[in-house]
Protein backbone atom coordinates (compact mmCIF):
# COMPACT_ATOMS: atom_id res chain seq x y z
CA UNK A 1 0.00 0.00 0.00
CA UNK A 2 1.76 3.55 -0.72
CA UNK A 3 1.15 6.04 1.45
CA UNK A 4 -1.37 7.89 -0.58
CA UNK A 5 -3.27 4.94 -0.41
CA UNK A 6 -3.20 5.63 3.44
CA UNK A 7 -3.99 9.23 2.99
CA UNK A 8 -6.83 8.00 1.25
CA UNK A 9 -8.60 6.70 4.29
CA UNK A 10 -8.17 10.18 6.05
CA UNK A 11 -9.18 12.17 2.96
CA UNK A 12 -12.49 9.99 1.97
CA UNK A 13 -14.27 11.04 4.55
CA UNK A 14 -13.74 14.76 3.76
CA UNK A 15 -14.45 14.69 0.25
CA UNK A 16 -17.40 12.64 0.83
CA UNK A 17 -18.47 15.84 3.29
CA UNK A 18 -17.55 18.74 0.34
CA UNK A 19 -19.51 16.72 -2.44
CA UNK A 20 -22.33 16.59 0.35
CA UNK A 21 -22.13 20.31 1.12
CA UNK A 22 -25.23 22.63 -0.32
CA UNK A 23 -22.57 25.01 -2.07
CA UNK A 24 -21.07 21.60 -4.32
CA UNK A 25 -24.26 19.72 -4.45
CA UNK A 26 -25.99 22.74 -6.31
CA UNK A 27 -23.25 24.03 -8.11
CA UNK A 28 -23.30 19.93 -9.49
CA UNK A 29 -26.94 20.72 -10.03
CA UNK A 30 -26.44 24.13 -11.93
CA UNK A 31 -29.09 25.65 -9.40
CA UNK A 32 -26.80 27.54 -7.36
CA UNK A 33 -26.81 31.13 -6.64
CA UNK A 34 -24.43 33.00 -8.20
CA UNK A 35 -23.58 34.91 -5.20
CA UNK A 36 -21.79 32.80 -2.57
CA UNK A 37 -20.00 31.92 -5.69
CA UNK A 38 -18.56 34.82 -7.02
CA UNK A 39 -17.69 35.28 -3.50
CA UNK A 40 -15.44 32.14 -3.96
CA UNK A 41 -13.83 33.01 -7.09
CA UNK A 42 -12.87 35.82 -5.26
CA UNK A 43 -11.76 34.60 -2.13
CA UNK A 44 -10.00 31.82 -4.71
CA UNK A 45 -8.07 34.37 -6.16
CA UNK A 46 -6.47 35.46 -3.09
CA UNK A 47 -5.90 32.03 -2.59
CA UNK A 48 -3.97 31.40 -5.32
CA UNK A 49 -1.67 34.42 -4.99
CA UNK A 50 -0.22 32.73 -1.98
CA UNK A 51 -0.38 29.37 -3.05
CA UNK A 52 1.84 30.48 -5.83
CA UNK A 53 4.47 31.81 -2.67
CA UNK A 54 4.23 27.91 -1.65
CA UNK A 55 5.39 26.35 -4.96
CA UNK A 56 8.05 29.48 -5.28
CA UNK A 57 8.91 27.73 -1.52
CA UNK A 58 8.76 24.04 -2.92
CA UNK A 59 11.51 25.39 -5.76
CA UNK A 60 13.28 26.91 -3.08
CA UNK A 61 13.40 23.88 -1.05
CA UNK A 62 13.56 20.90 -3.64
CA UNK A 63 16.07 18.18 -2.91
CA UNK A 64 17.05 18.25 -6.35
CA UNK A 65 17.38 20.25 -9.83
CA UNK A 66 14.21 18.20 -11.15
CA UNK A 67 11.79 18.56 -8.51
CA UNK A 68 12.92 22.50 -8.45
CA UNK A 69 12.23 22.99 -11.77
CA UNK A 70 9.44 21.33 -11.93
CA UNK A 71 7.73 23.83 -8.89
CA UNK A 72 9.63 26.35 -11.08
CA UNK A 73 6.84 25.86 -13.71
CA UNK A 74 4.07 25.20 -11.51
CA UNK A 75 4.69 28.98 -9.89
CA UNK A 76 4.99 30.20 -13.56
CA UNK A 77 2.08 28.57 -14.74
CA UNK A 78 0.31 29.92 -11.61
CA UNK A 79 1.50 33.01 -12.08
CA UNK A 80 1.06 33.86 -15.75
CA UNK A 81 -1.52 31.27 -17.21
CA UNK A 82 -3.78 30.26 -14.33
CA UNK A 83 -4.24 33.38 -12.78
CA UNK A 84 -4.90 34.87 -16.12
CA UNK A 85 -7.84 32.12 -16.97
CA UNK A 86 -8.99 32.86 -13.70
CA UNK A 87 -9.24 36.91 -14.36
CA UNK A 88 -11.31 35.67 -17.66
CA UNK A 89 -13.55 33.42 -15.49
CA UNK A 90 -14.17 35.69 -12.90
CA UNK A 91 -14.95 38.16 -15.96
CA UNK A 92 -17.90 35.82 -16.68
CA UNK A 93 -19.66 36.41 -13.29
CA UNK A 94 -19.20 40.69 -13.39
CA UNK A 95 -15.91 40.83 -11.73
CA UNK A 96 -13.27 42.96 -13.07
CA UNK A 97 -9.87 42.25 -12.67
CA UNK A 98 -9.52 45.28 -10.38
CA UNK A 99 -12.43 43.56 -7.89
CA UNK A 100 -9.95 40.52 -7.69
CA UNK A 101 -7.00 42.35 -6.43
CA UNK A 102 -9.56 44.16 -4.12
CA UNK A 103 -10.44 41.07 -2.01
CA UNK A 104 -9.60 40.82 1.56
CA UNK A 105 -8.85 37.48 2.62
CA UNK A 106 -11.72 36.24 4.32
CA UNK A 107 -11.53 34.67 8.22
CA UNK A 108 -10.90 30.92 6.53
CA UNK A 109 -8.61 32.17 3.59
CA UNK A 110 -6.13 33.83 5.49
CA UNK A 111 -5.95 30.95 8.00
CA UNK A 112 -5.46 28.36 5.00
CA UNK A 113 -3.35 30.35 3.30
CA UNK A 114 -1.07 31.38 6.24
CA UNK A 115 -1.03 27.70 7.24
CA UNK A 116 0.41 26.63 3.81
CA UNK A 117 2.88 29.34 3.64
CA UNK A 118 4.08 29.28 7.06
CA UNK A 119 4.17 25.11 6.37
CA UNK A 120 6.27 25.22 3.20
CA UNK A 121 8.74 28.42 4.82
CA UNK A 122 9.39 26.48 8.17
CA UNK A 123 8.52 22.84 7.42
CA UNK A 124 10.46 20.28 5.38
CA UNK A 125 10.04 19.89 1.68
CA UNK A 126 7.59 16.41 2.59
CA UNK A 127 6.07 19.27 4.97
CA UNK A 128 5.13 21.06 1.73
CA UNK A 129 4.19 18.25 -0.35
CA UNK A 130 1.80 16.92 2.60
CA UNK A 131 0.17 20.52 2.71
CA UNK A 132 -0.12 21.22 -0.99
CA UNK A 133 -1.54 17.69 -1.81
CA UNK A 134 -5.35 18.40 -0.71
CA UNK A 135 -5.79 21.55 -2.36
CA UNK A 136 -5.63 19.41 -5.93
CA UNK A 137 -6.89 15.94 -5.07
CA UNK A 138 -9.88 17.56 -3.10
CA UNK A 139 -10.91 19.40 -6.37
CA UNK A 140 -10.11 16.78 -8.59
CA UNK A 141 -11.81 14.44 -6.76
CA UNK A 142 -15.15 17.00 -6.11
CA UNK A 143 -14.76 17.35 -9.78
CA UNK A 144 -14.79 13.88 -11.04
CA UNK A 145 -17.79 12.76 -9.01
CA UNK A 146 -19.89 15.71 -10.11
CA UNK A 147 -18.86 15.16 -13.57
CA UNK A 148 -19.99 11.26 -13.11
CA UNK A 149 -23.57 12.78 -12.59
CA UNK A 150 -23.72 14.49 -15.30
CA UNK A 151 -22.75 18.45 -16.42
CA UNK A 152 -24.86 21.22 -15.62
CA UNK A 153 -26.84 23.32 -17.58
CA UNK A 154 -24.72 26.25 -16.08
CA UNK A 155 -22.63 27.25 -18.43
CA UNK A 156 -19.61 28.74 -16.12
CA UNK A 157 -20.39 25.82 -13.13
CA UNK A 158 -20.13 22.80 -16.42
CA UNK A 159 -16.46 25.03 -17.23
CA UNK A 160 -15.61 24.76 -13.08
CA UNK A 161 -16.46 20.87 -13.69
CA UNK A 162 -14.70 20.28 -17.06
CA UNK A 163 -11.96 22.13 -15.66
CA UNK A 164 -10.53 20.34 -12.61
CA UNK A 165 -12.22 16.80 -13.95
CA UNK A 166 -10.13 17.19 -17.25
CA UNK A 167 -6.98 14.96 -18.01
CA UNK A 168 -4.65 17.87 -17.55
CA UNK A 169 -5.36 18.17 -13.53
CA UNK A 170 -6.10 15.07 -13.29
CA UNK A 171 -2.23 14.59 -14.71
CA UNK A 172 -1.51 17.31 -12.17
CA UNK A 173 -3.40 15.65 -9.02
CA UNK A 174 -1.44 12.44 -9.83
CA UNK A 175 2.06 13.89 -9.46
CA UNK A 176 1.74 15.56 -6.71
CA UNK A 177 0.55 12.23 -4.83
CA UNK A 178 3.78 10.38 -7.05
CA UNK A 179 5.73 13.22 -5.44
CA UNK A 180 4.22 12.59 -1.27
CA UNK A 181 4.35 9.18 -2.30
CA UNK A 182 8.15 9.24 -3.15
CA UNK A 183 8.90 11.68 -0.19
CA UNK A 184 7.45 9.18 2.28
CA UNK A 185 9.59 6.19 1.11
CA UNK A 186 12.39 7.89 2.27
CA UNK A 187 10.60 9.18 5.52
CA UNK A 188 10.89 7.76 8.93
CA UNK A 189 7.37 7.06 10.81
CA UNK A 190 7.59 9.96 12.56
CA UNK A 191 8.06 12.05 9.56
CA UNK A 192 4.77 9.92 7.89
CA UNK A 193 2.78 10.82 10.53
CA UNK A 194 3.41 14.29 10.47
CA UNK A 195 2.26 14.52 7.19
CA UNK A 196 -0.54 12.49 7.88
CA UNK A 197 -1.67 15.01 10.28
CA UNK A 198 -0.32 18.60 8.01
CA UNK A 199 -2.15 16.53 5.24
CA UNK A 200 -5.23 15.96 7.48
CA UNK A 201 -5.48 20.26 8.55
CA UNK A 202 -5.32 21.22 4.79
CA UNK A 203 -7.84 18.84 3.79
CA UNK A 204 -10.05 20.12 6.62
CA UNK A 205 -9.42 23.94 5.59
CA UNK A 206 -10.51 22.76 1.86
CA UNK A 207 -14.05 22.25 3.37
CA UNK A 208 -14.04 25.37 5.03
CA UNK A 209 -13.22 27.04 2.28
CA UNK A 210 -16.26 25.82 0.51
CA UNK A 211 -18.85 26.66 3.75
CA UNK A 212 -17.06 29.54 3.91
CA UNK A 213 -18.02 30.63 0.05
CA UNK A 214 -21.60 29.39 1.02
CA UNK A 215 -21.90 31.69 3.85
CA UNK A 216 -20.25 34.78 2.43
CA UNK A 217 -18.09 34.69 5.52
CA UNK A 218 -17.06 37.99 7.03
CA UNK A 219 -14.89 39.26 10.07
CA UNK A 220 -17.34 39.97 12.98
CA UNK A 221 -15.10 42.72 13.98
Amino acid sequence: MSFTDELAGVGDPIWDAIVAHPMVEQLGEGTLDEAPFRYWVRQDYVYLVEYARVFALGAANAPNLERMGTFAELLDSTINAEMDLHREYAAEFGISAADLEATDPSPTTRAYTDFLVRTAATGTFGDLAAALLPCMWGFNETALRLDERGRPDHEQYAAWIEMYAGEEFTELTEWCKDLMDDVAAESTESERERYRAIFETSARYEYRFWDAAWREEEWSV
